[in-house]
């Protein structure tokens, strides 16, 4: 809740109440009913970054920006640093999630970040600027967060090749790949990476299903009709630095390029990337 003074704040668990005494940034409050009004999901977004770490905070703004999100109950435990439900390990990175629309756009972000020039928002500033359109799922977000933004942060610096990475990104097959693909159209790649022509695609659960795995197994061969090398990566792997490591090896490589690591505490910095990726998902440390 917002408040315009100290002396307006409301001790009603478990509401929280923000001091603003200054002007709002435009776009910062939106009418959702005839006299009702609330914070924009950007602006949101903005308060929930105080004191929240950088991987936290682009994982929000991953699922703002994407097509999903994430149940009501997920709130409070992710909130409060816990996981859900309500358990001390998960098997998987699999959860609920929800199709939606996007409710925010980079640019509606872009000016709450131009707007927070305190230095408790760095972080947020530094979070709008790793961001990206187009996920559908928290896998996709994690996996898009350890490989996307640069070394310097524990990930893998995917981002820094001719056309980065996009996520859920279309190749319409022609004709060969058409046949190759037993009739699949296109192919919507999980993260397509342009400079090296690789389609990293994770696979959950719904894709062990006999009638997913055909599916896969077409589109696949579409895509390798159309020069383009499917890499797979399943729920261990999603915790496992080691082997996330190694595809990010051989997508530089295959960009023509090489990861190199231009700073000390390597594992120990990318450990605490990934596990902050995953504690904005509610999932407990790799």
């Amino acid at each position: 809740m917002l408040v315009a003074s100290a002396g307006a704040r409301r001790g009603r668990a478990p509401m929280l109440c923000h001091v603003c005494p200054g002007p709002l940034p435009l776009g910062a409050i939106m009418r959702v009913a005839p006299g009702v009004y609330c914070s924009s999901p950007a602006y949101t977004a903005l308060r929930c970054s105080r004191g929240r770490s950088v991987p936290e905070i682009l994982i929000l703004l991953l699922e703002l920006l994407g097509s999903y999100s994430l149940p009501p109950e997920a709130t409070f435990p992710i909130a409060w640093g816990g996981v859900w439900p309500d358990e001390v390990e998960r098997k998987s990175v699999e959860q609920i999630h929800y199709p939606s629309e996007p409710v925010a756009t980079i640019k509606e972000l872009q000016a709450m970040a131009r707007y927070a020039k305190s230095s408790e928002y760095a972080n947020f500033r530094t979070a709008v600027r790793l961001a990206a359109t187009g996920s559908r799922s928290p896998a996709e977000s994690i996996m898009y967060g350890m490989f996307a933004p640069p070394l310097r942060f524990g990930a893998f610096g995917i981002s820094s090749l001719k056309g980065g990475m996009l996520l859920n990104h279309r190749i319409d097959f022609d004709a060969t790949s058409l046949h190759m693909a037993s009739g699949v159209p296109y192919a919507v790649c999980d993260a397509y990476i342009p400079a090296a022509h690789i389609d990293t695609e994770y696979n959950g659960i719904g894709h062990e299903e006999e009638n997913r795995r055909i599916h896969d197994g077409q589109r696949n061969n579409g895509l390798k009709g159309m020069g383009v090398t499917v890499l797979v990566i399943n729920r261990d792997q999603m915790r496992d630095i080691v082997a996330l490591e190694a595809i990010a090896r051989s997508i530089h490589k295959a960009a023509g390029g090489l990861l190199r690591y231009r700073y000390s505490g390597v594992r120990q910095r990318q450990t605490a990337w990934l596990n902050g990726l995953r504690a904005g998902s509610g999932l407990p440390p790799a």
